[in-house]
């Protein structure tokens, strides 16, 4: 029979998307860093300061907390993948550039549960100075399609983990305003794989090997924020936070995965390096209290995902090449409103609605890793005063997407095309518990 084998030295371009989105804040930014704002869908968040996670959204916050603070929470996230394929094709190179259809399944629901957990403790240690310390995860992605799926050379399982230690400071200048400043370490874990194409068989189809990269990375970052009482009932507040470069070091491995006896497929271990430049974000909020038992919360936020114009893979070892992979994202906005009811001196209610807009510009540079989208958040929530010094807060959100399309060329001749649309949603559930000694 005859066999047509493509050079095993020249790998696909392998999307190495250090961070990515669950089905949370758009692009792969992770939003939940509190569950006590879930339930607003995140509105205020830079000026509500109501508990130690004010540390993430606006450090100088912590001017608005006496004492010792502790908050302690997780937010269990579920996005919802589901693709349906509209005419995708095998990569050219193992077709002699004929265009054939690709094979495999529709890869089933790529969306997995994930746990998003956080911890702050913040410290008053003088009527003006307040120290504090976050730990969270600002950025994670697990996207996982079934095995054998028709887009497996573009992505099969993509799982990042991130962790960040965030000590910080604030300083009361006056009753009226407060300042804050926060550094950040953050360490990336990175697991990508995906099929590489190796030949195509008159008989078995195409011939596959599988790929594997996996990385970890660390480096620092910067947050700051203000907080102004504007008037008795109403206060703002303005945070920013860096972009953070990553140098991210590991393996490029590749492995047969089903060549028969007969047809050349070498193993491979190259080393891979990759520097992405992780988003910088702003956020506006205003709370205002209508009354003693209203009170009204609005966010606007700016993420500066266009410092990911492209992603590029440098491997090193014999037969091994650069690959790159070019994005093109945007930079996105937020807008969030939200309202809490206090209903009696235990219980609060809570409700939100968001826009979330995407950093993928259009059908073209949409990843299968992160087929992602605008969508809408609708959010509901309670907090239960257990004591005068104990609260818990509770929150759900349902995020509501549109179908999204994909028709991802980006490769032909060693990805093929990724064609068809994506049903996208997802669900959030998240539980706080904040303690003032």
């Amino acid at each position: 029979m005859k066999k047509t084998v493509v050079a095993l030295r020249t790998i696909p371009a392998l999307l190495m998307a250090l961070g990515a989105g669950q089905a949370h804040a758009a692009g792969f930014n992770l939003l939940e860093q509190n569950a006590s704002g879930l339930g607003n869908a995140y509105a205020g968040s830079a000026a509500i300061a109501d508990n130690a996670s004010t540390i993430y959204f606006n450090p100088a916050g912590m001017a608005l907390l006496p004492g010792g603070n502790f908050s302690t929470g997780l937010n269990a996230i579920k996005p919802t993948f589901k693709f349906s394929d509209d005419g995708s094709t095998l990569p050219l190179g193992i077709t002699r550039g004929a265009s054939r259809p690709a094979t495999g399944n529709e890869g089933g629901d790529a969306g997995k549960w994930a746990a998003v957990p956080n911890i702050y403790l913040s410290h008053q240690l003088t009527p003006r100075w307040w120290v504090g310390l976050g730990i969270g995860a600002p950025f994670g992605l697990t996207t996982d399609y079934e095995e054998g799926w028709m887009g497996r050379y573009h992505s099969e399982k993509f799982a990042i983990e991130t962790i960040n230690v965030n000590p910080s400071v604030a300083y009361k200048v006056n009753d009226q305003l407060s300042l804050g400043l926060g550094v950040n370490w953050m360490h990336i874990d990175a697991d990508y794989r995906l099929a590489t194409p190796a030949g195509f068989h008159p008989v078995l189809g195409p011939l596959d090997l599988g790929t594997r990269v996996k990385m970890k990375g660390d480096a620092w970052g910067w947050n700051a924020g203000i907080l102004y009482q504007a008037t008795p009932s109403t206060r703002l507040g303005l945070s920013y936070r860096s972009q953070v470069k990553i140098t991210a070091d590991g393996t490029t491995k590749l492995r047969n995965r089903n060549i028969p006896a007969g047809i050349p497929a070498p193993n491979a271990n190259w080393d891979a390096q990759a520097t992405i430049k992780l988003p910088d974000t702003a956020i506006f909020s205003v709370v205002h209290d209508l009354n003693t038992r209203w009170q009204l919360l609005a966010d606007i936020s700016w993420t500066g995902w266009s410092s990911i114009p492209r992603l590029t893979i440098e491997n090193s070892g014999p037969g091994a090449q650069n690959a790159d992979l070019e994005l093109k994202f945007k930079d996105a906005w937020r807008i969030a409103l939200g309202a809490n009811y206090h209903y009696n001196e235990q219980w609060t209610l809570k409700g939100g609605l968001a826009w979330d807009q995407s950093p993928v510009r259009d059908d073209n540079y949409r990843p299968t890793s992160l087929p992602d989208t605008d969508r809408y958040w609708l959010s509901l929530g309670a907090q239960y005063r257990h004591s005068k010094n104990a609260t818990w807060d509770f929150g759900y959100t349902h995020l509501f997407l549109k179908k999204t399309d994909i028709n991802n060329d980006s490769d032909l001749a060693k990805r093929g095309l990724v064609r068809g649309t994506y049903k996208n949603s997802g669900d959030i559930l998240g539980v706080q518990f904040s303690y003032r000694f």
